[in-house]
């Protein structure tokens, strides 16, 4: 059997089997499982090992090939599309800024605190997932720096080059500060005015820095950029130029993620997205919450408490992928530094990342492009209820899709990593030594990740 055909059966035997489980609370209801938990996560897992050891039994399993679609897109009408996208968003942008300042101070009433966090980092999020990042031409900050290169008539850049030693780490930095701490742990994200002078604060310095070292600053320093862009390696659609336009092709969702990043601080960004999501999610768990609250008692930190374990944590997550990396160098025939080894594999975990950004965020994004809806509609035509874009969905069918979502991200990330390995090792049985680590790794996270979104919802 194909290593693909059987990790195709192995997800349909498991979601099969568990489509009535014990779910993660949705609006204060849950229900209880028909199979003890231990079955759900053990199958999971033992689905993500047996996936690791058919692919193990062949040579390169990614295919490496697309498929090309009838599906063609003429330039001209990609340029109405590409301007019309970035009118609208640009618009959106200033919106957020006016109406976060000026309009009424509540998160559900306000287009600010309804499109910034869920419709824009969220749903952007979703889409690059999909259909590759759409940044380049979304973002707000660049449309004005080109604006002032078009001005100017030529590439403004005060500075020659842009620092080598700075690398990503400043959108590593942003990402950590933005999402990690400011979306999950404060109140910024409820609070309009709050929001939309983080959002007024982060373009400014995003067109300065543009200003001081060029078009590449937004490469390397726009986490959002970078976070798309690595979400975008994921996506099975792509687009490629053909003659009069372009034409639309599909791909397996591994074939993106086997080339290596550039430096560590891509290494670190990789590792900070799979654990950031998976950190917001266990924020609901009661168990964080007793964890939250005995370190404030012991330590008497109060609310910096919650930024403290997730700086830990994140610690964590990186120092078990730099051992796991360092494992696996030691294991090859060639015993590359660890450092080289982090830098290829690293991009063989963002289809985990992804699968996980999918299933945690695509209720979030569904409701509040039905309040935004709603918003534009009550401002521009008549007052409108919000849309219920999920309201038939059941609880068991809801989280089905979370089980589906995050064990294919990790038989992707498994086909990923195994081709990687393939590919540095000089025959099958020490690319599967060298890939043992990681898979055990992966393993240890699946069931990780389901016990998340198996716990109760708790405030």
């Amino acid at each position: 059997m194909r290593p693909r055909r059987a990790a195709a059966v192995l997800l349909s035997l498991l979601v099969a089997a568990v489509g009535t489980a014990s779910a993660h609370q949705i609006q204060s209801s849950r229900f209880a499982a028909p199979i003890p938990l231990g079955f759900l996560f053990g199958g999971a897992g033992v689905t993500v090992a047996i996936t690791a050891l058919w692919v193990g039994r062949t040579g390169d399993a990614t295919g490496g090939r697309t498929w090309r679609t009838p599906l063609a897109i003429p330039h001209r009408v990609a340029t109405t599309l590409r301007y019309g996208a970035k009118a609208v968003f640009f618009a959106g942008f200033l919106v957020t800024i006016g109406h976060g300042l000026v309009g009424p101070q509540v998160e559900a009433e306000n287009f600010s605190t309804v499109f910034v966090w869920s419709v824009w980092i969220a749903g952007l999020g979703l889409f690059s997932v999909l259909f590759g990042s759409p940044w380049r031409v979304l973002s707000p900050w660049r449309a004005v720096y080109d604006a002032l290169v078009r001005l100017e008539g030529r590439a403004i850049r005060l500075v020659d080059t842009y620092p080598s030693w700075l690398a990503s780490w400043p959108a590593f930095v942003v990402f950590v500060v933005g999402i990690g701490i400011f979306e999950n742990l404060t109140v910024i994200p409820r609070s309009p005015a709050s929001t939309a002078v983080v959002v007024a604060g982060y373009a400014a310095a995003m067109i300065l820095g543009g200003v001081v070292f060029g078009e590449e600053w937004f490469e390397r320093a726009d986490g959002l950029e970078v976070l798309y862009r690595l979400f975008g390696r994921v996506s099975p659609v792509t687009f490629v130029e053909a003659r009069g336009g372009y034409r639309l092709r599909l791909r397996p969702p591994w074939t993106g993620c086997t080339d290596a990043v550039a430096d560590l601080s891509l290494v670190a960004f990789v590792v900070g997205t799979v654990y950031t999501v998976s950190f917001d999610g266990f924020t609901s768990t009661p168990e964080y919450q007793n964890l939250l609250f005995g370190l404030r008692d012991l330590l008497d930190s109060g609310p910096t408490t919650s930024v403290l374990i997730y700086v830990v944590g994140l610690g964590g997550f990186l120092v078990a992928f730099v051992a796991v990396s360092t494992a696996m160098a030691r294991l090859s025939t060639a015993n590359p530094p660890w450092r080289e080894t982090a830098l290829a594999f690293a991009p063989t975990v963002l289809p985990i990342a992804a699968a996980y950004e999918v299933a945690h965020y695509y209720p979030l994004v569904a409701e509040r492009l039905g309040v935004l809806a709603a918003l534009a509609w009550s401002v521009t035509i008549a007052p409108a209820d919000p849309v219920t874009v999920l309201g038939w969905l059941s609880l068991p069918a809801f989280w089905g899709s979370q089980v589906l979502l995050i064990v294919v991200g990790h038989v992707i990330a498994v086909v990923a990593a195994h081709a990687v390995a393939v590919e540095r090792s000089t025959n099958l049985a020490v690319a599967r030594r060298t890939h043992l680590p990681l898979v055990v790794l992966m393993v240890g996270y699946t069931v990780l990740s389901l016990w998340i979104v198996s716990r109760p919802v708790v405030s």
